[in-house]
């Protein structure tokens, strides 16, 4: 009963959940995924509309394109291990110096993501690894040019 008088007055939020019981929540209302996924879009008090599925964002598709390819680059580099163990060339070569600074700069990128905040920050990190991420990839390049290459790198420094 106190909490329908606190409800009554805006002091507090509810939330039905499933079961018939209420979540009290604070000033804001946070929505569990499966309440969420069953109730319209509507607009937020104070007449902001706020989009509940993620059907209706803009970068729903490159977002699962992304991590689609972050799913193919890191298989596609399970393969190329073996490989580079088993016949080492300079397709081989070339294949992991792609494949490594691709996988390490989308995973610096969400280090980035997750603990750079600032908005000049953000772009200034950003900048940053693709810069680190460009001359990571020109010098396993040159590497392999000019020298013996991963794949005779690493079974060199395994020969130690």
């Amino acid at each position: 009963m106190a909490l329908a008088a606190a409800a009554a007055l805006g002091r507090l939020n509810l939330l039905s959940c499933a079961r018939g019981r209420a979540l009290v929540l604070g000033p804001r209302v946070v929505r569990p995924a499966f309440v969420s996924a069953s109730l319209p879009d509507r607009p937020a008090p104070g007449g902001r509309h706020i989009h509940l599925s993620a059907s209706r964002s803009s970068n729903s598709k490159a977002a699962s394109l992304h991590w689609t390819s972050e799913r193919a680059v890191s298989v596609l580099l399970l393969g190329l291990l073996p490989a580079a163990y088993l016949y080492p060339s300079s397709v081989v070569d070339y294949s992991l110096a792609a494949v490594l600074t691709l996988h390490s700069h989308w995973g610096l990128g969400q280090v980035i993501t997750d603990y750079v905040h600032e908005d000049k920050l953000v772009k200034g990190a950003n900048a940053s690894l693709l810069m680190l991420s460009a001359v990571t990839f020109a010098g396993l390049c040159y590497f392999n040019y000019r020298d013996v290459g991963i794949c005779k790198a690493v079974a060199m420094l395994w020969s130690l």
